[in-house]
């Protein structure tokens, strides 16, 4: 098993951490101040979870015609872009006087491009590390944007206190230059994955390629709907908790990193297949008890015990990368981090909908409720995909 040492001395893999948790830092903070902004001026949960998830919806546009540049463009080149894009993103934010509508809309088309630089994220993270080594690796990188969330929520909250939403933006968009440098002087630039012209014709072969398959569509809902069920769930922390839900929210990351950290390091491939179901299930089970309204210290334990079950998605990850031919993984992986997101988004939204509806933690109930559902569908069909992917490991 690869150890971290050995993982850390490959150049190209620190470079690619760094810039990744510099990139979670500057997206935390600013989409924790954007939501209490929006919070603050229209009191509305519906908007609250639009501000700080909706624009994530908008990475299901750039799946389904931007995303074959995650294979046919050369990655620093492609990630310094997305980088640029976002740092110029967040320096808008900084003007005066712009409303909610421009700020949202900003927010979007930035989402946008930044699906296109998940895909190429982690195409160049499957060609950095040795054969067999990618969960470590993606666990690795997982754990950084679980510290970086922690360190994002926690000083967005802080600064929040003692500065203007507008200094926070400004902060946020110096990180992000920051992570922007490191990846242009800290990777090597290499050739693209496959040949051709990215377009929306190469993206659409590579999604029918995606979808054409039993096994790799079921993992693609594992992968999107119970957790984006769960991140609804997240969308709420804010009005149930109010100036408090950034600790909420740090929790949820702590717990994350926690299981990245153990399911990705110790278990075996084996291991974190037998332990896939559980993962899920734990993923939603703790957030039941909101249904009773407990404390923000209570509701922080509950929610950082279920984010350990966001690490079920290391398993997933692992058989779709079997799954899926070379010249395509950047595409498929960056396809499955747009939908994911899009879906998390999507939830978001539901989830303040409902919360306006009903209370905030009654909400939170019902979307635990439908993730557990889910999971439980799915199980068969799980098995049946991490069988596969077993075969085509040891063909």
């Amino acid at each position: 098993m690869l150890t971290y040492r050995a993982l850390f001395a490959i150049p190209a893999f620190r470079a690619l951490w760094t810039g990744t948790a510099l990139t979670t830092v500057a997206s935390t903070t600013s989409s924790l101040a954007l939501a209490t902004l929006v919070h603050r001026q229209t009191g509305s949960a519906l908007l609250t979870a639009v501000a700080m998830f909706g624009p994530s919806i908008a990475q299901a546009l750039g799946a389904v015609t931007l995303m074959s540049a995650a294979d046919a463009s050369p990655p620093r080149r492609t990630l310094v872009l997305v980088g640029s894009v976002s740092t110029a993103a967040l320096g808008l934010q900084v003007l005066p006087g712009l409303g909610p509508p421009p700020r949202l809309l900003l927010v979007v088309g930035t989402a946008y491009v930044v699906s296109v630089g998940s895909g190429a994220r982690w195409g160049l993270l499957s060609e950095l590390v040795p054969p067999g080594a990618y969960p470590l690796a993606r666990s690795t990188t997982n754990v950084a944007n679980g510290a970086f969330q922690v360190v994002g929520f926690a000083a967005g909250g802080l600064l929040l206190t003692a500065l203007t939403t507008t200094q926070v933006f400004a902060l946020a968009a110096a990180v992000s230059a920051v992570a922007v440098g490191v990846l242009r002087f800290g990777l090597a630039e290499r050739a693209p994955r496959r040949s051709g012209r990215a377009g929306v014709a190469e993206t659409l072969r590579g999604n029918r390629l995606l979808l054409s398959r039993r096994e790799t569509r079921t993992l693609l809902v594992a992968l999107c709907v119970p957790n984006g069920l769960v991140v609804g769930c997240e969308a709420l922390f804010v009005p149930y908790a109010g100036e408090r839900g950034g600790w909420l929210l740090a929790a949820g990351a702590v717990g994350m990193m926690t299981g990245d950290l153990v399911v990705g390091r110790f278990l075996t491939s084996a291991q974190r297949r037998r332990s896939n179901t559980a993962l899920r299930l734990l993923l939603a089970a703790p957030l039941l008890l909101f249904a009773l309204g407990p404390s923000v210290p209570v509701a922080a334990v509950l929610v950082a015990v279920a984010s350990a079950g966001y690490a079920t998605g290391l398993a997933q990850q692992e058989w779709l990368v079997a799954l899926t031919p070379a010249e395509v993984r950047g595409q498929v992986l960056g396809v499955e981090s747009a939908v994911r997101m899009t879906g998390q988004g999507v939830f978001a939204v539901l989830a303040g909908a409902l919360g306006d509806a009903l209370t905030p933690g009654s909400a939170v109930t019902v979307l635990a409720v439908g993730s557990l559902a889910v999971s439980l569908t799915l199980a068969p069909g799980l098995r049946r995909a991490a069988d596969r992917a077993a075969a085509v490991r040891t063909a």
